[in-house]
């Protein structure tokens, strides 16, 4: 794509207290080979040197805005405050969380798919996850070459086979009409507001999808990835999906035993979580989860499954081993 055509686009990182950070996150978007954007840094009244770090590259770039909320915003409520001041000449928003950075070619390569097909509203590709001083390729579903997949086959994936394609908001680019079209951006009262997004945004379009690593997604942070590890986000997440979403885009066949398969994990998680004394905040967070959904927690039936749970303790006692193994990492011969 020549510099005469590339469409303007707003990247946007929000940050809070990221001065470990966000040197390299914003290096990162000021040495992309696409040149044609602008990037709003947005100060969620941080504490440390971030905003130091952001006015000494804003000194130096243009391009570069910074905005400050006027009070402190959770995460959510900033993600929707950064998502409004993208420009209303942008045709592209990249949304670029501060502990995350892009590869050089990350704009590039994301506009050229959306630009080339009209009908892709979300644009992904592979992710490097960091894990400290190890790494792992994610989103990696799809089959090569695919360009371009139906929003309705993408998530159709997702509510039969738990695939997951667009990741955290670092890892995709959206038309930026979409993200105008729908202020808030991400629905405040949701517990998996970027999953949500996502579901509705590809009702409407199609994904895009470039087959190389082009985001990097910190995961050393310990304390917040085992802290959603430790809630069992992902089952809550499907739960979710499936209540709210599969009676869009399953058919009754496809919906119900789908649905039964995705409870009975969800509410076996719930019963074990009885018996690993899980803290107050797991099971508010799990209330929250199946209110979303449509339903309240079903305190009988969590106690059926932890005595069922209990069962495949005493039972099963290798498989067990195994399970608990696999949470905190551990390997047998």
């Amino acid at each position: 794509m020549t510099e005469a055509v590339e469409p303007f686009i707003s990247v946007v990182t929000p940050f809070y207290n990221t001065e470990p950070y966000l040197a390299e996150c914003i290096k990162s978007v000021l040495g992309q080979s696409y040149r044609n954007f602008e990037y709003i840094l947005v100060n969620n009244c941080s504490k440390d040197r971030s905003v130091a770090i952001a006015e000494e590259f804003a000194r130096r770039d243009p391009r570069i805005h910074i905005v400050h909320t006027t009070s402190f915003l959770t995460q959510t409520e900033n993600l929707n405050y950064s998502a409004a001041q993208i420009s209303p000449d942008s045709v592209y928003c990249k949304i670029l969380q501060a502990d995350d950075f892009m590869f050089p070619g990350c704009l590039a390569q994301m506009v050229g798919v959306a630009h080339a097909n009209p009908s892709v509203g979300v644009v992904g590709a592979y992710t490097l996850l960091g894990w400290k001083e190890r790494g792992a390729i994610y989103l990696d579903g799809l089959p090569y070459p695919s360009t371009v997949t139906s929003g309705r086959e993408i998530c159709r994936q997702f509510l039969l086979e738990g695939r997951f394609l667009t990741g955290n908001p670092t890892c995709t680019l959206v038309r930026s009409d979409l993200v105008r079209s729908r202020m808030p951006f991400y629905n405040l009262v949701s517990p998996v507001e970027d999953v949500d997004v996502m579901f509705d945004l590809l009702r409407i379009s199609d994904f895009g999808f470039v087959h190389q690593v082009l985001t990097y997604t910190r995961r050393e942070n310990e304390s917040i990835m085992s802290a959603l590890r430790n809630i069992n986000v992902t089952q809550a997440t499907e739960l979710i999906a499936i209540r709210k979403y599969g009676p869009i885009f399953l058919t009754p066949e496809e919906f119900e035993p789908r649905r039964r398969a995705i409870e009975h994990e969800y509410y076996l998680t719930l019963g074990e979580g009885v018996w690993s004394r899980q803290p107050a905040k797991f099971w508010e967070f799990h209330r929250q989860a199946l209110a979303w959904s449509g339903k309240d927690l079903q305190v009988l039936r969590v106690a059926a499954y932890a005595f069922l749970a209990l069962l495949t303790l005493v039972l099963n006692p290798l498989d067990t081993l195994t399970r608990i193994s696999r949470k905190f990492g551990i390997r047998f011969p």
